[in-house]
């Protein structure tokens, strides 16, 4: 059980335990859209009371910030808890969710972990209303608008705004409870571009809710923007001076620990194109 609390006029987030995890509610004369379902069916239904419990409506519309099951696996439990309703992503989210489900239930088959019966008992609910680089969504007194700033964290990130509320979800393309994850997924040459084009529809005053942790400001996203530069322009340097990959984390300062950039830097050598690399120095 979490609570909803209301941060900009009809805007609701309720942070759960697991995964520091954020699920956000925005309101509108037609009812409300819910951004990002949780990491299981049973998180999923427990998202479900908390939300009956807040008594602000009925839910009309889902929307997944990126494919990874920790906000999506949710999605089957809450759509047939309110009759069905769409579940709104980017096209690339609906692919790598489709491809990687199955992917994510084994690892959890073979672990430990506490949430294991509920991922393995998860039934997967696709997003069936994909966009390719925007969407906006009509609750009838207010917009939502869905904009996809390009890869990042994974593939399909988006973002959602609320323009009345000068509110932005930033699902994990922003995580202020940890340094932003850099996994098999990523697209660290490209991050901190999509970041320029968030930061594009961001003011002074906009409340920043991260896929993970507190609501944040435009200062927050500006630092962890540049914290994403420098690790990609590190990458374009230790490329660009020849020096080999198994060097390259002991060849550099890095704005976070090193044992969490091994992937980043690994997928940076492989994204930079030919033209930019040198051979290796000896």
């Amino acid at each position: 059980m979490a609570d909803f609390t209301e941060v900009a006029n009809r805007v609701w987030v309720a942070r759960y335990p697991w995964f520091d995890a954020n699920v956000t509610l925005v309101g509108g004369e037609r009812g409300l859209i819910m951004i990002d379902t949780h990491g299981s069916g049973a998180a999923g239904g427990a998202v479900v009371d908390d939300v009956r419990r807040l008594g602000a409506g009925e839910v009309v519309g889902i929307v997944n910030t990126h494919w990874h099951f920790d906000h999506t696996f949710g999605n089957d439990t809450v759509r047939a808890a309110y009759g069905g309703v769409p579940i709104t992503a980017h096209e690339d989210a609906a692919a790598e969710l489709a491809e990687g489900a199955d992917r994510i239930k084994q690892r959890y088959a073979d672990s430990g972990d506490p949430h294991r019966d509920d991922v393995l008992a998860t039934s997967i609910a696709l997003p069936d209303d994909t966009f390719s680089s925007a969407r906006v969504l009509d609750l009838g007194d207010r917009t939502v608008e869905l904009v996809h700033p390009g890869r990042g964290h994974t593939a399909g990130d988006i973002m959602v705004r609320v323009p009345d509320a000068d509110v932005v979800l930033a699902g994990d393309l922003v995580e202020e409870s940890a340094p932003p994850s850099l996994g098999e997924d990523s697209w660290p040459m490209e991050w901190p571009l999509s970041l320029d084009l968030v930061l594009t529809l961001l003011t002074t005053a906009t409340v920043v809710v991260p896929g993970h942790g507190a609501p944040v400001d435009r200062d927050f996203v500006e630092l962890q923007r540049d914290q994403l530069g420098t690790v990609a322009e590190t990458i374009r340097d230790l490329v660009g001076r020849g020096v080999p990959l198994a060097d390259a984390l002991g060849a550099a300062e890095w704005p976070w620990e090193k044992e969490r950039l091994e992937t980043a830097v690994r997928r940076g050598y492989e994204h930079l194109p030919r033209s930019q690399k040198r051979l290796p120095l000896v």
